[in-house]
């Protein structure tokens, strides 16, 4: 049986690794907390059980089975948020560490009763997608990191993937949640973007990293618009 810590080995390091690199033993444990040393020992156990593949000083990617955990931690993690959201009155700033607790102890049935009463939700209250009940996870190729676009672009905010509540909390004062159309209106070389918010007077300054975990997609044209409410018609 795969333990709530283990749990929390598998999630971060579905977050870290990418085509090119598997997550190192330093980032999982600056994501979950832990001293490096306790990391190493847990992935050499996690190798042994077939949830990931690790190389010593390199790091880990998730095997085939380890990636199912990993999904099935997430799914339960961003149902719960979206349940605390819309049925509990939770703000989206709030809802991280409570879901990080209870994501462990749901089972299956209670899962989906969830996902049923929130009408099958693809997005979380910050964008981020639901597995479904396959374990398959719905990515969004039309969407970009704010801190790519460029000077002039106009976009509507579709996720944010910062869990921070600090900075979660900081963008819903600056008037940024999901839907809010802005436009960049300067890249800085030293590492700011600064954007026009639609619900607000003021320019909004962010920091790279920050801006980099927000991520947008375009508007969609008159045209476009039209044509849609063509075919839902």
């Amino acid at each position: 049986m795969v333990t709530p810590k283990v749990e929390d080995y598998l999630k971060a390091i579905y977050r870290l690794q990418d085509v090119d690199n598997p997550a190192t033993p330093s980032d999982i444990a600056s994501a979950i907390g832990v001293k490096p040393s306790t990391v190493t020992t847990t992935l050499q156990r996690m190798d042994d059980e077939g949830l990931v593949h690790y190389e010593s000083y390199q790091g880990a990617r998730l095997t085939e089975r380890g990636e199912k955990g990993a999904l099935k931690v997430l799914r339960n993690h961003r149902l719960l948020e979206l349940f605390l959201t819309e049925e509990l009155g939770y703000d989206w700033a709030e809802v991280h560490d409570e879901a990080d607790v209870l994501e462990h102890h749901l089972s299956e049935k209670l899962v989906k009763r969830i996902e049923v009463l929130l009408g099958s939700p693809a997005v979380d209250p910050h964008g981020e997608p639901i597995p479904t009940a396959d374990l398959e996870i719905r990515e969004c190729e039309t969407q970009q990191s704010l801190a790519e676009c460029r000077e002039g672009t106009v976009a509507v905010v579709s996720e944010v993937r910062e869990s921070s509540e600090d900075v979660l909390s900081y963008l819903t004062n600056s008037g940024i949640s999901l839907g809010t159309e802005l436009e960049v209106v300067e890249t800085a070389p030293f590492g700011m973007v600064t954007c026009e918010v639609k619900t607000t007077e003021e320019p909004l300054s962010l920091p790279i990293d920050v801006a980099a975990d927000i991520y947008v997609s375009r508007p969609a044209e008159p045209a476009e618009n039209e044509r849609r409410q063509y075919n839902e018609a």
